[in-house]
């Protein structure tokens, strides 16, 4: 139909990106990715401590102008307090120890990256706690 002719005279100036696909979750450039969203989580919250990831569920790769990873992974959080501990500190942080303080969230993250610039940006995630 019409709709279908427009979608594709756009996208004739714009290179068509190919389609997500599953990567291990291993993948060196996923835990990257999945480490700069837990950064912007950080950044969003006002809780006193940070968070980290705890599992990454899911993980695909599409290419567009680079790569965009869009994850599924789980935030916990850790010990450390945000006042006295820098992002860099992460790996390092310790979860919290069952109780009233344990929390984790469930987030959708995707991460664009060009390794070749060093750029890295978290174009979007939404995180709800889960139970």
């Amino acid at each position: 139909g019409v709709l279908t002719s427009a979608a594709f005279s756009c996208q004739r100036y714009t290179s068509v990106p190919g389609s997500p696909y599953n990567i291990s979750t291993d993948n060196k450039g996923v835990l990257k990715a999945v480490l700069h969203g837990a950064y912007s989580f950080n950044n969003q919250t006002n809780d006193a401590f940070l968070f980290k990831p705890s599992a990454i569920e899911k993980a695909e790769r599409q290419l567009v102008k680079g790569f965009k990873y869009i994850l599924e992974v789980d935030l916990s959080r850790t010990v450390c307090l945000k006042k006295r501990h820098k992002e860099a500190d992460l790996a390092n942080c310790k979860f919290q120890p069952d109780g009233l303080l344990q929390q984790t969230f469930h987030c959708d993250f995707e991460v664009w990256t060009m390794p070749w610039l060093r750029f890295m940006k978290t174009t979007y995630f939404v995180c709800s706690p889960s139970d």
